[in-house]
């Protein structure tokens, strides 16, 4: 991005490099899903980052292995078949968003990793959420606790990289619901038991009660203060992921995907166009991304300007 460059001498060459950058990095993230659909699914091809691979195809088997559970019953848990699970895992593949959503779990846990080594920041109870819970009581007390035990419980997963059912955002839960019930339609008996199955599920899920749903809720409840979770150093990464979407008004999959060293420019821009000044987006990229500098000219990219390069498709249209 954002490299060491000449300093940019106007607003407008600083918005004309930002713009380049975030058409490319959207070029970028246009072909990665087909191509990281392809390597999931491909084991025997040796790439890059195989460990994020594993840890998607990973995800993809819990949630089948959670279905299948569901569907054969409790007398039967556990007793399908490692084929059964690769059949509906690779059904579930076949969902772009779901695809994105658990790739974006995996650069999320790969950036609390980070920050971990790099800072010593804890990847359950950051400083923030500590000053949360230690105050007075209250809506943030009581959501801050209820968040810690849900992030503990999504780092225990991630180390074995499981994904529970119960923590998809609903749309995605609706999806694997659905290709589980057209999996089975293909037998009278399984198509009953997975209409039972879905009825199940449903009732007993809320969206709310989910890692994400819980790190939504908090950082609203925290109003203006909510500013202080867009401080990665301070907030951790699930709650700055969570600020950075809200702020900028990004989905939080594509919030977590601009953490990507191909996606800077969009990273900066999420940053200011959610209020951040420009030592503040500084700040964060220092620990995100200490090797990379902003533009000479930066600060004179309001947060409204940000916010418009932002939604503008490519990045071009102004």
């Amino acid at each position: 991005m954002i490299d060491q460059a000449a300093p940019p001498a106007t607003s407008e060459s600083v918005e004309a490099a930002l713009r380049a950058e975030l058409a490319r990095g959207d070029a970028m993230a246009g072909t990665a899903a087909p191509i990281l659909r392809h390597l999931v699914a491909a084991r025997d091809i040796p790439v890059f980052s195989e460990e994020m691979l594993a840890r998607i195809r990973a995800m993809l088997a819990s949630l089948a292995g959670e279905l299948l559970d569901e569907l054969i019953g409790a007398d039967g848990r556990r007793a399908h078949s490692p084929a059964e699970v690769e059949v509906l895992g690779g059904a579930l593949l076949d969902n772009p968003a779901l695809l994105a959503h658990l790739h974006g779990l995996a650069q999320e846990w790969q950036l609390t990793e980070l920050l971990q080594a790099r800072l010593a920041l804890d990847p359950v109870a950051s400083p923030m959420l500590r000053s949360l819970i230690y105050g007075p009581d209250g809506a943030p007390k009581e959501l801050g606790m209820a968040f810690i035990a849900a992030q503990a419980r999504w780092c225990q997963a991630q180390r074995r990289m499981e994904l529970p059912l119960g923590e998809l955002p609903a749309d995605l839960l609706n999806v694997a619901l659905y290709t589980l019930r057209t999996l089975a339609g293909i037998e009278p008996a399984l198509a009953e038991r997975a209409g039972v199955v879905e009825a199940k599920v449903r009732q007993a899920y809320d969206e709310n009660a989910t890692r994400i749903g819980l790190a939504e809720r908090l950082v609203r409840s925290l109003g203006d203060g909510g500013q202080a979770a867009l401080r990665v150093d301070n907030a951790g990464a699930a709650l700055f992921l969570t600020a950075l979407a809200l702020g900028s008004r990004q989905e939080r999959d594509a919030a977590v995907h601009s953490t990507h060293d191909t996606q800077m420019a969009r990273l900066a821009l999420g940053l200011r166009a959610s209020g951040l000044g420009a030592v503040a987006v500084e700040e964060q990229f220092l620990a995100i991304h200490p090797e990379v500098t902003l533009p000479a000219g930066f600060e004179r990219l309001d947060a409204e300007r940000a916010a418009m390069l932002l939604s503008s498709p490519m990045g071009y249209r102004s």
